[in-house]
């Protein structure tokens, strides 16, 4: 069984798909036609953000029974194509729930105290205290998109900063809900009451720009929103306008809709911070993300078996390619 790793990911992950005993080889940076002339002579494909795993790609695959994303998201794997030619998809949901939290709350600090304003005026050469009044966390109500591990680590840190935590996930219950010590609360109500949203949920049909022109609209002037999940959550458009017209109060984006980002479009915002897709990039994170995506390739091609799998549909009998 052969693997390709097409993407800069931790050599851990090349170390235990050998120690699996596959045959493992690690190419980053392969152009889209290069990957395609490659691709038949492997069973499995591992890739990061940077390749592209296209419905070409998939069909070029003629021995390709799994794709590995490194990462949560899948939305650079086209996984209808991958489904219909009985290729399982599989992610390490989870290796880096510690690392977006922790990246959340550093956005959402830096946002309220206004630090990275005040570290460019006092690098300059300036002292103006006056001029970058925050606001605290403590007492504020914030609202979560998607309470899956990330959403949940964020609820446990806000809890502890002494916020109050409301969330929004259309696949959890009411009893989930408890359980995590999350008020229930519609998106609509979110907008309306909330001091802070941050964003945890996969870009799909459903979630791509669930917050536009309407939604804006709607908001409170206090509203600072957070996203470290899909950039094409939001729409950057309306979030401009909404920044840009005082409609509310800030923004802090780790992620955007094209990546990199033309970022000229927030530059000039004094209420907006920007990281560049950083939610993940830890030693840590990085290292368990490896390792799981690795272990779950490897126990795809050898057993059958796929704890992590996007579309579980394609291990129905006479689907799963072989």
């Amino acid at each position: 069984m052969k693997v390709l790793i097409s993407d800069n990911i931790s050599k851990s992950c090349l170390e235990h798909l050998r120690g699996h005993g596959l045959d493992a080889a690690n190419e980053p940076g392969l152009s889209h036609e290069q990957l395609a002339e490659q691709i038949p002579l492997y069973h499995g494909l591992i890739v990061r953000s940077a390749t592209k795993v296209t419905r070409d790609i998939l069909a070029a695959g003629k021995n390709l029974r799994v794709v590995g994303r490194a990462g949560t998201g899948v939305d650079n794997i086209d996984v209808a194509a991958a489904t219909a030619s009985g290729i399982a998809v599989l992610n390490a949901r989870g290796a880096n729930a510690i690392s977006a939290a922790e990246h959340t709350f550093a956005l959402m600090i830096s946002l309220a105290r206004r630090i990275p304003a005040a570290h460019a005026s006092i690098s300059s050469g300036k002292w103006e205290r006056a001029i970058f009044a925050g606001t605290e966390l403590f007492g504020k109500k914030i609202g979560i998109v998607g309470l899956g591990q990330i959403g949940k680590e964020v609820a446990v840190r806000a809890a502890a900063f002494g916020m109050r935590v409301t969330g929004h996930d259309p696949f959890l219950d009411a009893t989930q809900f408890a359980a995590a010590g999350v008020a229930q609360l519609g998106i609509d109500a979110m907008l309306a009451q909330c001091d802070f949203m941050t964003f945890h949920s996969p870009l799909n049909a459903e979630t791509r720009h669930m917050i536009s022109h309407r939604e804006f609209e709607i908001a409170n002037k206090k509203l600072h929103v957070i996203n470290v999940a899909r950039g094409g959550i939001i729409d950057e458009a309306a979030l401009y306008d909404a920044l840009r017209q005082g409609r509310i109060a800030g923004a802090a984006l780790d992620v955007f809709e094209t990546e990199p980002p033309d970022a000229s479009r927030f530059a000039g915002l004094p209420n907006v911070v920007m990281t560049p897709h950083l939610g993940a990039s830890t030693a840590e994170a990085q290292e368990r993300i490896a390792v799981s995506i690795a272990d779950g390739v490897a126990d795809y091609l050898l057993h059958r078996r796929a704890a992590n799998v996007v579309n579980p549909e394609v291990l129905s009998a006479g689907s799963v390619k072989t």
